[in-house]
């Protein structure tokens, strides 16, 4: 303690100076003069958002884009002066489809008149009847296969069979002019789409029923141009074939046996068809030509079909070379499919394959 006169001033401490800020956080100059990253934080969400959207509505977006092009195209005069067969496949105004249609028509049945029968034209039908059903099964598969459903059950297919000859039956009463067929473009559209939803269908359904009342409606779809068509349907059936085409992997593909078969019945649907088309072409009739009109019609529409082809000599191979080795039903991939050849066998079937509305009662799949 110091002595004498007042006490000693307390000692003075420097001001605080904190280090700057550029010490502390050395980074902080980068979040100053740099924006923030957006595209590193924003961008793969909505590319992947967009990727989604175009997977489920390429179609819807596609068509539409085409179909504009081909309408400027039109009205710009660009098929004026181009072949007719160019402008019947390409203009948008074709044969005044939209102007000379109705706004409002009910079908009805019976509309055309009485029908009339003749036995020919009921045998040549019958046979276009059943290449439909040959090519409704392949569908069946691949859209069951698309759908991830189990196998579809023999009894399953009968169903569907059984409801498409009702719908031939009402395409008949309506006069239609064609008969129902399973269509092998939605079952490559489900592949393209991914959804597999009942209830889309039984919407598009109703949208198609409603629609079909209004003549306007089904004429603007009408002109579309064909090249559109053939586009999708490259698209739709790529996918419906790689369907087919999937199932080999379920069967021995290094004998010798599976090889001749596959080959032997591809090559043979693909050329059989060609020539009877290209004779009936070129001819005016079929390569079957009789006295009998109605079995030539069962013949030619028959062997016309690639489908049918193909599988009917793939069916009569498979079932006829070295059937009975004990290692063909291996090769063959039979052993895959045992717990599917009933619909009781997996219970699974009944969620996949039941019918709606409770129709199972008067339906049942056995």
């Amino acid at each position: 303690m110091a002595g004498g006169g007042g006490g000693g001033a307390a000692p003075k401490h420097d001001d605080f100076t904190p280090h700057p800020v550029k010490d502390q956080l050395p980074g902080v100059s980068y979040c100053i003069t740099s924006p923030p990253p957006w595209r590193n934080l924003y961008l793969p969400h909505a590319v992947h958002m967009l990727k989604s959207i175009f997977d489920r509505f390429a179609v819807l977006f596609t068509i539409p884009i085409v179909w504009l092009y081909a309408y400027l195209l039109t009205v710009g005069g660009a098929y004026r002066n181009a072949p007719p067969k160019t402008q019947f496949h390409c203009r948008t105004d074709r044969s005044g489809l939209i102007g000379g249609a109705p706004w409002i028509r009910v079908p009805y049945p019976f509309q055309w008149g009485a029908p009339t029968f003749d036995a020919g034209e009921a045998f040549a039908m019958m046979a276009a009847s059943f290449v439909a059903l040959v090519e409704s099964t392949g569908a069946f598969i691949a859209v069951s296969r698309y759908a991830s459903a189990t196998p579809i059950p023999p009894s399953v297919l009968s169903r569907g069979i059984g409801w498409q000859g009702i719908g031939i039956l009402l395409d008949g009463l309506f006069g239609t002019g064609n008969g129902s067929s399973v269509s092998v473009e939605n079952a490559g559209l489900l592949a393209l789409t991914r959804v597999g939803s009942r209830r889309v269908v039984q919407i598009s359904a109703g949208f198609m029923i409603f629609f079909s009342i209004l003549g306007k409606f089904g004429a603007v779809f009408a002109s579309i141009p064909a090249p559109i068509f053939a586009a999708m349907y490259c698209i739709f059936f790529a996918y419906a074939g790689s369907a087919g085409i999937g199932f080999l992997q379920f069967c021995n593909l290094n004998t010798f046996r599976t090889k001749f078969i596959l080959g032997f019945s591809v090559f043979m649907g693909l050329s059989v068809p060609q020539y009877f088309n290209e004779y009936t072409s070129i001819a005016g009739y079929g390569p079957v030509h009789t006295h009998s009109r109605w079995f030539n019609d069962i013949v030619n529409v028959i062997f016309s079909s690639k489908a049918f082809v193909a599988g009917f000599v793939a069916y009569l191979l498979d079932n006829t070379i070295d059937r009975h080795e004990a290692s063909v039903r291996r090769d063959r991939g039979y052993h895959w499919w045992d717990k599917f050849r009933s619909y009781r066998t997996d219970t699974r079937s009944e969620e996949f394959y039941s019918l709606p509305f409770n129709l199972n009662k008067f339906f049942p799949s056995v």
